[in-house]
């Protein structure tokens, strides 16, 4: 895919009321939210049968789901939720412990679509290589620095509807992006980490309203 195809465009606005919190109301920016496909805030002791364990140990502890990275694997810590979406709106909470981020992985039947990716410094979106073309590589559709404290829980809120996405936090860090390659169907949700430990919580999926 030419980059040139990617319209970018990336805003960091954040104050002195930004939040720092657990499933804060944040409000889409571009897309209606219609049926709720995903509720779930792991209030069990075990991943619901939907969780799929590709890489790494992913248990549920005190409400929430807790991905390390395996040694022995190498390969960073994989949770899949097999959900199949063309437009939608997710918002998960999360917390950086032992790690300096993560990702938020959309795939499409093919293999891997696009990402969203956070780290203690800001977050990021790109559209993945196709692993079958050589000539394919990845290509960065946006980023916006933002500071994300180990420790601490923030909620972030990604929509993707055609060819649009768009990604904020509950700090005040924002990505507006378009590709045509982000419309295609979707299979599911890939939460991706290195290290330990990542804490996801309060995920919600809706699909989005015609």
């Amino acid at each position: 895919m030419r980059s040139d195809l990617a319209l970018t465009l990336a805003v960091v606005v954040c104050s002195p009321l930004c939040l720092a919190e657990k499933a804060v109301d944040l409000k889409p920016a571009s897309v209606k939210p219609g049926k709720l496909l995903v509720d779930e805030s792991f209030s069990g002791t075990e991943l619901a049968k939907h969780w799929n364990i590709a890489k790494g140990d992913w248990q549920v502890q005190e409400g929430a789901v807790v991905g390390k990275e395996k040694k022995s694997d190498n390969h960073p810590a994989v949770l899949f939720l097999a959900q199949p979406i063309h437009n939608a709106v997710i918002r998960l909470s999360f917390k950086l412990d032992g790690t300096d981020g993560f990702a938020l992985s959309l795939n499409k039947a093919q293999g891997h679509l696009f990402r969203v990716s956070v780290t203690s410094k800001g977050i990021s979106a790109a559209m993945d290589k196709d692993k079958k073309d050589p000539a394919s590589k990845n290509e960065k559709l946006g980023e916006a620095g933002a500071k994300f404290d180990k420790g601490v829980w923030y909620t972030m809120l990604v929509e993707f509807q055609g060819g649009n996405l768009s990604v904020q936090t509950d700090n005040g860090a924002k990505i507006v992006a378009s590709h045509p390659g982000i419309d295609a169907d979707k299979t599911g949700y890939r939460f991706v980490t290195k290290g330990e430990s990542l804490l996801v919580d309060d995920i919600k999926v809706w699909e989005a309203a015609e």
